[in-house]
């Protein structure tokens, strides 16, 4: 039992589905960080608040941070796993293109995790009293802290790089699920991309927006 439970196959499965879970909840996330370019603070504070205290949206919170520590504890394992499989590099240099992919995934998700620690800070360790700051208000401490170049040049580049782990993510995901066929297969390459773009794109467009113009 305790192979199947950690075989390389079963974490992968694990680790899509939370990846999955957390390719959901970022448009939730995205929608409500719209609010932030309204004039009246009150929508977006209502928002949070709201996702703070209702009880469903707890469980949910717990589920997020479930999946999001599976998602890096596994990633992780399997990628230690395969530089121990390949301790010397392919001869003559040649890799394949799926490899390359793989590879690029570790980094571009210890950007995105850096990014997370870094956004749990400012905002969800306030909420817990961990962090000085306003839990009622929310739309303030976003406003500010997009009035720092160097927070939203950090904030910009973490979104690129999540744009290339969510292109990959979206399509290994239900690769490892199985749900391989010779018409859905292209359209999920297709849907990789545009919530590969459009998502980071959205979430940029915002603080470039409050930079700028707010």
């Amino acid at each position: 039992m305790n192979r199947i439970i950690f075989s390389s196959i079963s974490r992968k499965f694990v680790m899509a589905v939370a990846g999955l879970f957390l390719i959901l909840f970022l448009p939730l996330h995205f929608t409500i960080n719209l609010m932030l370019l309204k004039s009246d603070p009150l929508p977006f504070n209502r928002a949070a608040h709201f996702m703070a205290s209702f009880p469903l949206i707890k469980v949910f919170e717990v589920i997020l941070l479930a999946s999001i520590l599976i998602h890096v504890i596994y990633g992780i394992w399997l990628q230690v796993e395969n530089w121990l499989a390949r301790p010397v590099g392919y001869a003559g240099g040649q890799k394949s293109k799926t490899d390359s992919f793989s590879r690029f995934m570790i980094w571009t998700g210890a950007a995105v995790l850096t990014f997370l620690v870094l956004h749990f800070f400012n905002f969800y360790f306030i909420k817990l009293g961990l962090v000085e700051g306003n839990p009622e208000d929310f739309y303030s401490v976003a406003h500010s802290l997009f009035k720092i170049p160097a927070y939203v040049y950090i904030y910009l580049a973490c979104f690129i790089l999540l744009g290339f782990h969510l292109h990959h993510a979206f399509s290994s995901a239900f690769q490892t699920l199985g749900l391989n066929h010779r018409i859905w297969t292209p359209v999920i390459k297709v849907l990789a991309w545009v919530y590969a773009i459009a998502i980071p794109a959205g979430f940029a467009a915002i603080a470039i927006i409050i930079w700028q113009y707010r």
